[in-house]
């Protein structure tokens, strides 16, 4: 008994690929004959079928662009080998990279160097950053030419690609960079303000520059509705204190300045202050790290006997205080407890939690075999900086 039954497709091998034919339903058929226990199979083409000719030449062009992406892929991994780059990083950071033809990698190395940068930092370079290499000379130059109109010599914006990469390979749209640049100089931003968010926010000139307005707008209201006539002025302080300001949204910024108004109940002329001194640095934290790290200094310091008026003039005289997480600080002053200095102490001079742990309990033993009475001398020398600290160190063990 036949059984007409529908072959779907049929692979035939064509050296290492295989090409899939697969006819209409209707043109092929199988017929299964058992034959002492065996079992044979036969396959009718119909004249269609044979009369049509299979070309495998659909096969051989894949095969020839297969061969040649990866000729091509070979030749980009023996550049970057060779100009020192380490694949394995670039390839986690940007495996899509690996995928692209026509790279820039040799054009690349020759911008950078013309430019002064070393092999190493070139290196360095693509392989935290390997989407550099899909850049064109012309681009390069050009965004080249429009960072130079911030920084003073080659050799500042080499070491900003050397810390930061992406900075400035992120965007390719220099449009949008000279757009912004201009939108800076027009609302009254110095060189000065420019150069350090380049230096140290350059995520900044990749925004787009609706966003930029949209965050200068609001500071600029924020002054006027503290009574400050000068909101250039006061967008320049916020952003010399604090160039990471502009990365943020207007959100975040506004809830944080709402928090420090009503918490410690300032006025309008206090709170400028703050915003415009070591309060703009707490502007771009996480609303919620905020007020989880305020919440606990609040617990820690009434525990120890604290006032909540102390707590408020602690943290007004030290905001940085803010950024210290629920364990650091709480360990920093366990320590300081231990070590038998007094909590008023520490309100006093709340700079001394700059220091690491390891730091505060190295110096409080030296000073103590040095003779230095703590629990009645100045302690604010905890966190000098090391070189002044060694030397009144070295003074109190000659006296």
């Amino acid at each position: 008994m036949q059984h007409p039954l529908s072959l779907r497709q049929i692979s035939i091998p064509k050296g290492l690929g295989y090409l899939t034919v697969i006819p209409p339903r209707n043109l092929l058929c199988m017929r299964s004959n058992f034959l002492f226990g065996s079992r044979c199979w036969m396959i009718r083409f119909s004249a269609e079928i044979l009369l049509k000719s299979v070309s495998f030449r659909l096969f051989s062009v894949k095969c020839g662009n297969a061969n040649s992406e990866s000729l091509e892929n070979e030749k980009l991994l023996n550049n970057l080998l060779t100009m020192g780059v380490d694949v394995d990083m670039a390839k986690k950071r940007q495996p899509g990279v690996f995928n692209r033809t026509g790279t820039k990698e040799q054009e690349l190395k020759m911008f950078l160097l013309s430019k002064g940068a070393s092999k190493e930092v070139i290196a360095s370079v693509i392989s935290r950053y390997p989407r550099a290499i899909t850049r064109t000379p012309e681009s390069l130059s050009e965004r080249w030419d429009l960072w130079r109109k911030i920084m003073t010599s080659d050799l500042e914006i080499i070491n900003i690609l050397e810390r930061s990469p992406e900075s400035f390979f992120r965007s390719s749209n220099n449009l949008n960079l000279e757009n912004n640049i201009k939108f800076f100089y027009s609302v009254g931003l110095t060189h000065k303000c420019l150069s350090r968010l380049l230096t140290n926010a350059p995520r900044t000139f990749s925004n787009s520059l609706d966003l930029n307005k949209q965050m200068i707008e609001f500071l600029q209201e924020v002054s006027l509705s503290l009574g400050y006539n000068k909101p250039g002025d006061f967008v320049r302080k916020i952003i010399l204190k604090n160039p990471f300001i502009l990365i943020q949204s207007t959100k975040r910024v506004k809830t944080n300045i709402e928090f420090l108004q009503s918490t410690f109940s300032l006025n309008n002329e206090k709170l400028l202050v703050l915003l415009c001194g070591p309060g703009a640095k707490i502007l771009d934290l996480s609303n919620d790290y905020v007020n989880r790290n305020y919440t606990n200094i609040k617990e820690k310091l009434l525990f120890l006997g604290c006032t909540e008026e102390e707590i408020h003039k602690f943290i007004l005289r030290y905001p940085d205080v803010i950024f210290l997480g629920e364990k650091k600080f709480n360990d920093k002053l366990d320590c300081l407890i231990e070590e038998k200095l007094s909590i008023s102490q520490i309100i006093e001079n709340p700079r001394i939690l700059d220091s690491s742990i390891n730091t505060l309990k190295s110096r409080i033993k030296e000073l103590v075999n040095a003779g230095y009475n703590l629990s009645t001398s100045n302690i604010a020398l905890l966190s000098w900086s090391q070189k002044r600290y060694k030397a009144k160190l070295k003074k109190l063990n000659i006296e």
